[in-house]
């Protein structure tokens, strides 16, 4: 109970702030997820505005993006995150009113169409990142109260595929305390094998929860400390569950910037690769790994541009040509479609707030732009925050 009323207190606090300032890099989540149910094989993009409270929707096709009907779709509150669930049945997008935490749960249908199934009220909760379990069983949302309390608070849901309900776990609840390190909640994502959340907390560095598939128990496991000046704004975790990335912004002694990355060994030991973090453009802000493994690539939102990276031997990284690539004013999300053919980027301040770029068929990783699209059906920019996409 005493916890439930320093969540409430936080939570008004924290979105009184998000009212005053607008959706600044505290909310933001990048990067496409996982979850569960049955099959759909649409090649799909799921974009979360903030500037119109909206989703929109999109058709992957053959260089092409095309709006699904009704899209966009109205929110009732401002979005923070958005992930589709690995059947390829539910959207969940996160986000609040100024009040409360919402996530509302959409069931896919023809063309890629949006229904709602649910709108979970999330009372105090607020939830600036989400992630689904690979077997889509449970949602992880990284709360804005974790601050306020002076810990990462990773907040963990039951997730009813038919229905949308989302039930609080077992456990509710589980935390972090950083000691008098600075919390800037950024991003939470699943290892792909189900063994480890990790949780990029800004300042305070990253954590990593140890996570139990059969009961959804989380335990923190182990905690990157990051020197003086330094923020991780977003991770990933390669396909194999072998290397995490974080997204590193900042300037000072003892650190540098750019794209980290570190093997993750026995136990969720890790270990940081020779050679990084390497060099990327200017605020490191969303970081997405193809499917293979080969090669990783990061959003810069001061420069608006691309970073891309080739994954050697024990996780080295090197420059890909032609990277950086242009992008959009302050693009700040990333992912990967379907088909494995098409990275695709959203830019919160350009007009055309969602990009997508073809992978070069000469030159290995190289990105060449495909095409462009309005997320805002006429206002824009939509302030495109955060981006997800159908497996």
């Amino acid at each position: 109970m005493n916890r439930w009323v320093e969540r409430v207190a936080a939570a008004l606090g924290i979105w009184t702030l998000f009212l005053t300032t607008g959706c600044g890099t505290f909310f933001i989540y990048p990067g496409n997820l996982p979850g569960g149910g049955s099959s759909s094989t649409g090649d799909y993009v799921y974009v979360a505005n903030a500037n119109t409270s909206t989703v929109a929707g999109f058709v992957v096709g053959t260089g092409t993006l095309t709006a699904v009907s009704g899209s966009p779709y109205a929110l009732g509150f401002v979005p923070t995150a958005v992930v589709v669930n690995p059947a390829n049945t539910i959207v969940l997008v996160a986000g609040s009113n100024g009040v409360f935490g919402f996530i509302n749960a959409y069931s896919i249908g023809s063309g890629g169409t949006l229904s709602l199934l649910k709108s979970n009220n999330l009372g105090a909760a607020g939830e600036v990142s989400i992630d689904v379990s690979p077997d889509g069983n449970w949602l992880v949302g990284l709360d804005a109260n974790g601050p306020a309390l002076n810990e990462v608070l990773v907040d963990e849901y039951q997730i009813n595929a038919s229905t949308g309900q989302l039930t609080l776990a077992t456990g509710g609840s589980y935390t972090f305390p950083t000691g008098t390190a600075t919390i800037v909640p950024s991003g939470v994502r699943f290892a792909p094998n189900a063994d480890y959340v990790f949780v990029a907390a800004g300042t305070a560095g990253d954590v990593e929860f140890t996570f139990n598939t059969n009961g959804g128990a989380l335990a923190s496991n182990q905690r990157i400390t990051l020197a003086s000046g330094f923020s991780d704004n977003a991770v990933t975790v390669s396909a194999n569950s072998s290397y995490l990335y974080a997204a590193r912004s900042g300037s000072g002694t003892g650190g540098a910037a750019g794209l980290a990355a570190y093997t993750i060994g026995s136990g969720g030991v890790l270990t940081s690769a020779s050679g990084t973090p390497i060099a990327a453009g200017n605020q490191p802000f969303s970081v997405v790994v193809n499917n293979a493994g080969t090669d990783v690539y990061v959003a810069n939102q001061i420069d608006g541009t691309i970073s891309g990276y080739s994954v050697g031997s024990a996780g080295a990284l090197t420059q890909l040509s032609g990277s950086p690539y242009t992008s959009g004013s302050q693009v700040d999300a990333l992912a990967i479609d379907n088909s494995k053919t098409y990275l695709l980027a959203t830019a919160r301040n350009s007009s055309a707030d969602l990009t997508m770029y073809s992978f070069d068929s000469s030159v290995a990783g190289k990105l060449d732009p495909s095409t462009t699209a309005t997320t805002g059906n006429g206002t824009e920019p939509a302030g495109a925050i955060a981006i997800a996409t159908t497996h």
